[in-house]
């Protein structure tokens, strides 16, 4: 920790207050993982000490950081860092794989894993017959314990012939049963959650929700995977990276 606190310090002739210059530094140190989501940060009077600034500065650079959501204070336990799902635009990544790499625990609730027919919407996304049978999953995701999101995935039966046999990770069972998805198209658009989707994701109805529809291909340029996820705004983050 000795090396994190010199990387902390603070500039007194900036510009800047000390308190943002902290948030800053913090909130990079956030997402360079410094700390695992599970562990407390550094307490106020921690903070002040290392730093050799006053505590009032301390509570308010994390006040800034409280805000933004990166951290959530609990009750005489202390201040953790905020699940917070931050997914690249320009990768194909699992939720799970995602959320390990960010030392997150990730985990699913099932809500339904069933074969059906398809919708028409299903049949045109995923270029079926009307009378082709589907596997459709329905989940909860979760970040150490918290709803991040809720996901529908649609897939031929082909692929899933046992939506029960599906484990944590649909990815890795279509990895393992050789109906890998190699490149995906996603559209992202913004809507407000119904009661259904508010009360599965702990939020308000009404509350504003991100919605990603992913079509994923196999290797044959096929498509075999169609997911509906509703995403918290509060704790979903979409980056994109742009060059010209």
């Amino acid at each position: 920790m000795e090396k994190h606190w010199e990387a902390l310090q603070l500039d007194e002739t900036a510009n800047t207050p000390l308190y943002l210059q902290l948030a800053g530094k913090l909130a990079e140190a956030i997402q360079s993982g410094w700390w695992q989501a599970s562990e407390a940060l550094p307490s106020e009077r921690a903070i002040s000490e290392a730093l050799s600034i006053s505590r009032v500065t301390a509570r308010k650079a994390l006040d800034v950081l409280l805000e933004q959501g990166l951290i959530s204070r609990r009750h005489g336990s202390g201040t953790f860092i905020t699940p917070r799902l931050e997914q690249p635009l320009s990768r194909l990544n699992g939720f799970s794989e995602v959320l390990q790499a960010r030392g997150f625990k990730p985990e699913s609730v099932w809500l339904s894993r069933e074969r059906a027919m398809p919708t028409p919407d299903e049949v045109i996304k995923l270029g079926l017959s009307p009378n082709a049978e589907v596997s459709r999953l329905k989940r909860q995701r979760l970040a150490d314990g918290v709803v991040m999101a809720i996901e529908i995935s649609t897939l031929p039966v082909a692929c899933v012939p046992d939506p029960q046999a599906v484990g944590s990770s649909l990815y890795a069972y279509l990895d393992q049963s050789g109906h890998s998805v190699v490149r995906a198209l996603q559209h992202i658009r913004a809507i407000n959650a119904t009661p259904e989707l508010a009360q599965l994701a702990g939020i308000p109805v009404g509350e504003a929700m991100l919605m990603m529809t992913r079509i994923g291909y196999d290797a044959h340029n096929i498509a075999i995977e169609l997911t509906d996820t509703y995403c918290r705004n509060d704790y979903y983050d979409f980056v994109a990276e742009l060059k010209r």
